[in-house]
């Protein structure tokens, strides 16, 4: 077994393509594989294909059913917000204690488990917890994932020392290759890379969301896991 937390250094910086991509290079190479994305903020329920927890299925190649979305993401919420403010418009919470045990009993399935986190790494989950606290209370390897834009560099080399002063164990770093405009893939790669050795840092360029990563590419993302 073994487990990975997936987490990013912002909202939108391609989780979820990461997480479906891993998903895919695992089935292809024919290893037991899960995926999970316990906390979901902007569900629309008429288009349950297109979420995270539906991208995160087809990559399974598990039915998009209601079981198969509670299953993976019970915890969802309409609002395109942090999740304590989604849970908040809802008249709800989330209880911090539940989500860290679902998320053990999750991590102890069969073969390699993906468990998605939301948003950055210091997203507020209810009053006094983050998705940072999440992590630390797991203590399972973290895989950030992080953006090609102008400005990731700080941000992505941010992330990796609070990960480091919480003492959590970096996976590694996969620059996904953002649409905003920014460095070169390789040269943004290249730059986080000389900051955080001896992280490895791998970028995956754009592709279409069904496909797996280049070979190359593939090859070093078995080190992670």
């Amino acid at each position: 077994m073994a487990a990975v937390f997936v987490t990013g250094t912002g909202t939108d910086v391609g989780k979820t393509f990461i997480t479906a991509a891993l998903v895919r290079h695992q089935r292809e190479a024919g290893r037991p594989v899960d995926a999970f994305k316990p906390i979901i903020s902007g569900f629309d329920p008429t288009a349950v294909a297109n979420s995270d927890a539906g991208v995160l299925l087809t990559a399974l190649g598990r039915a998009i059913t209601r079981e198969e979305i509670d299953r993976i993401a019970p915890w969802r919420f309409a609002a395109p917000l942090s999740p304590d403010l989604a849970a908040e418009a809802e008249g709800r919470s989330i209880d911090f204690g539940k989500l860290v045990d679902f998320s053990r009993a999750a991590a102890y399935g069969r073969g390699t488990i993906f468990i998605e986190g939301v948003g950055g790494i210091m997203v507020p989950l209810d009053q006094t917890h983050t998705v940072l606290d999440w992590m630390s209370a797991l203590r399972i390897p973290v895989l950030l994932v992080a953006g090609s834009y102008l400005g990731t560099i700080s941000h992505t080399l941010t992330a990796l020392h609070v990960l480091a002063h919480r003492n959590l164990d970096i996976a590694g770093v996969v620059v996904s290759e953002s649409e905003a405009p920014g460095a070169s893939l390789e040269d943004t790669v290249a730059t986080i890379a000389r900051f955080s050795s001896p992280i490895e840092v791998i970028g995956l360029p754009r592709m279409p969301p069904d496909t797996l990563p280049p070979a190359a590419v593939r090859s070093r993302i078995d080190r992670f896991l």
